[in-house]
């Protein structure tokens, strides 16, 4: 009943359907964005953007040459959160380890888990889909902040009846304390983002805006998840990981010798 003496914090994320947007077009926009971050790297395309009244406060892109032109174990899903001056604000990474791992525990149900850097923040935060689903059943995804020692347990549920691809975001207590409404007209995907006041700041927000990128390749990232775990049990695919996620496996502690 919190919700009900607080206001919520609102914004959109839209992703657009095509390529041909203001952000991307011109012949040396993509130099620029560049010159501005190198975390803008050759192969990165702007999918879409943040709104918070109306006016533009962030964007969202997607590193297109390690999802569209790679494959097998090279192929992975990188989504990246800027401002709208292109200055670096958060990256989700699809980390195939820990999804494979996670899925071949599930006996193939295919459990995504990505690993997320928040500007600002020391905390790697990790976003797993749950494995414990029936058919039918709406999925869940979780993750935990932490504020100095302290954890925040978070779920984000989808909703029963969800064309649109609806979330409901519950803290650890079971209360309902934000939404993600998807709307179903929109082609690239757009969520209207409702989170209780005493909740919102800016890695909870960096967390969901990542999480909604992510959507939009979801259903493709589990196909990739399933058909590589079924290569794995055939003996056919050696799962050699990259080297940037190897290097978020490793412990912190090990001595260099």
């Amino acid at each position: 009943m919190a919700g009900a003496a607080l206001g919520y914090s609102e914004y959109t994320v839209d992703l657009w359907w095509t390529d041909l947007n203001t952000t991307e077009i011109g012949l040396f926009q993509h130099t620029r964005h560049r010159a501005k971050s190198r975390q803008f790297s050759k192969d990165s395309d702007v999918i879409g953007a943040v709104d918070v009244n109306g006016e533009r406060t962030g964007l969202l892109t997607y590193r297109r040459g390690l999802w569209e032109e790679a494959e097998g174990m090279s192929k992975r899903l990188v989504v990246k959160l800027f401002s709208e001056e292109m200055n670096w604000r958060g990256t989700l990474d699809m980390l195939m380890g820990r999804s494979l791992q996670l899925t071949l525990g599930a006996h193939g149900f295919p459990v995504a888990a990505f690993s997320l850097n928040i500007s600002g923040h020391e905390q790697i935060i990790n976003v797993e889909r749950s494995a414990r689903k029936w058919p039918f059943i709406p999925e869940d995804y979780s993750f935990f902040l932490l504020d100095e020692k302290r954890a925040r347990f978070y779920r984000l549920r989808r909703d029963w009846i969800s064309i649109g691809a609806d979330y409901t975001l519950y803290d650890e207590k079971g209360e309902r304390i934000g939404r993600l409404n998807g709307r179903v007209l929109n082609l690239g995907g757009r969520w209207d983002v409702r989170i209780r006041e005493d909740h919102a700041n800016s890695r909870l927000n960096g967390v969901l805006q990542l999480f909604c990128g992510m959507l939009r390749f979801r259903a493709a990232a589990e196909r990739h998840i399933r058909a590589l775990s079924r290569e794995i049990r055939r003996g056919k695919l050696d799962a050699q990981l990259e080297t940037h996620e190897i290097d978020l496996y490793q412990n912190p502690r090990r001595t260099n010798t």
